[in-house]
């Protein structure tokens, strides 16, 4: 008989478990704890016959019954749910891969996690399982099975999140570039949001919490009033935009936040080592994130 796992410290834990299981079961055995419950059944009734009136008949009769019926259950219960019957191992243990291998995520084997070391005393060594529990186990185990089944495979958006927020641009140059244009352009163009209070929906105000907002892009008044503090050799002077600000040898221009952002995009994608779940998940990241 085979008992399923389906996380690879699962895969040892429950070996152990039911190892610990055993031993406290042998203690109870060995003092005669286990007889406890059965003490209780008949004092209990006993009690309850001393309480009952002349009416119920042979009280000796009725509560010898009573005990008996009681006896009974509690013999059946400590049978299938107390008594360690039913061998565990290691190699009756089995590690469940179906709905990851369906779903093409890879979930590292127990054989090769760290866990693999760390329960090599679990070498040879094996445990009883009660029958109710096995039971309950094999029954858990394939409803859980079946309800993850109806979840479709999709992407871990959380994860991507998490791995987005750890990312950092390998250009020294570029996250320079970038934290500028956060002083020069996303820092003013927030307070002024804040300042002027418009009524936005959510989406908005989700979209604003990132440097390259569309509402800040593509709203009058923000991206496109805001230029960099800086000449930038990659935007020529223009007499026009760039009146009032000094002319330097280079060339370079104050190019408005809303160039910054249409030119630096594609950069940025090239400059982040993006972690896999995220490459796999959007395979054009050259035309996706930007600032």
């Amino acid at each position: 008989m085979t008992l399923y796992t389906t996380d690879y410290l699962e895969y040892y834990l429950t070996l152990v478990g039911w190892i610990v299981n055993n031993g406290i079961w042998n203690v109870l055995v060995a003092s005669g704890v286990f007889a406890l419950p059965f003490l209780a059944i008949v004092l209990q009734e006993w009690l309850k016959a001393r309480t009952e009136g002349a009416e119920e008949g042979n009280k000796g009769v009725l509560s010898s019954l009573r005990i008996e019926n009681r006896v009974f259950v509690a013999i059946v219960v400590i049978m299938f749910a107390g008594i360690p019957f039913i061998p565990v191992n290691l190699s009756t243990i089995q590690f469940d891969q179906t709905r990851s291998t369906q779903c093409q995520v890879n979930i590292p084997a127990p054989s090769n996690t760290g866990w693999a070391t760390s329960f090599t005393t679990l070498n040879n060594q094996s445990a009883l399982v009660p029958v109710w529990w096995f039971f309950m186990h094999a029954l858990s185990k394939a409803i859980t099975g079946a309800a993850v089944a109806a979840i479709p495979c999709g992407t871990d958006l959380r994860q991507i999140r998490i791995d987005i927020d750890s990312t950092r641009i390998n250009d020294p140059v570029m996250a320079q570039e970038v934290a500028d244009f956060t002083q020069d352009c996303y820092g003013p163009a927030r307070a002024k949001l804040f300042d002027n209070r418009p009524t936005l929906s959510d989406q908005q105000m989700n979209d604003v919490t990132w440097i390259g907002s569309n509402y800040f892009l593509t709203t009058v008044g923000f991206y496109d009033t805001y230029h960099s503090s800086t000449p930038r050799t990659a935007w020529p002077y223009n007499a026009t935009r760039d009146a009032g600000l000094a002319q330097v040898p280079s060339g370079g221009g104050y190019p408005t936040c809303q160039q910054m952002v249409v030119g630096r995009r594609h950069r940025i994608g090239r400059a982040v080592s993006w972690p896999k779940s995220i490459r796999t998940s959007s395979p054009a990241l050259g035309n996706g994130p930007g600032f």
